[in-house]
């Protein structure tokens, strides 16, 4: 079952994050345009309000909150309601898939993977931002995220789980970029 219910109810919390932590959200849309392919068809699993989709030029997405996919339509995305382990297209349409933030809230990250892969084009591109668990902002995140209405019922994964999960949905040849 998609872990929605703090999106639900506190999308305008969740906004608000973007603006008062301007310089951390600036830093993480640079790390993930320098990955983003030029002209090319993308979709964003997980779009949320549309944070790193409307920056991108991404046009479509997927998120399974109705509040946050109705700000982000709101915004011009074209989002369907859906979870990243049923995506709701048809096999390769897609030059990239990207996941901010999204995958520590996926009921099964294998089955995301696999969605992505069947979505893409032959050689297209996955990129993925998310919290290490290995790093200090992650453990940080673990330490607290009982207290957390957002990260509460999170599942944070290390580069190398991600890694082994993504190579076993077929994807390879990974670059990577750290910013907090």
């Amino acid at each position: 079952m998609a872990k929605i219910a703090p999106f639900e109810n506190y999308s305008d919390d969740y906004d608000r994050w973007f603006t008062e932590n301007s310089s951390v959200y600036a830093m993480e849309l640079e790390a993930v345009k320098g990955f983003i392919p030029a002209d090319k068809l993308g979709l964003d699993v997980g779009v949320g309000t549309g944070k790193f989709a409307i920056p991108t030029g991404i046009k479509t997405g997927i998120d399974p909150s109705f509040e946050m996919a109705v700000k982000a339509m709101r915004s011009g995305i074209d989002v369907s309601l859906a979870v990243a382990e049923a995506l709701p297209f048809k096999d390769g349409i897609f030059d990239f898939v990207l996941m901010v933030t999204s995958v520590c809230f996926f009921d099964d990250v294998s089955s995301a993977f696999n969605e992505a892969w069947r979505v893409l084009k032959h050689g297209g591109t996955i990129i993925i931002g998310f919290v290490d668990s290995e790093s200090e902002l992650g453990k940080r995140y673990i330490e607290k995220k009982d207290r957390s209405r957002f990260y509460r019922e999170a599942t944070f994964y290390s580069v190398p789980e991600l890694t082994g999960r993504l190579e076993n949905s077929g994807f390879s040849d990974f670059e990577f970029n750290q910013t907090v």
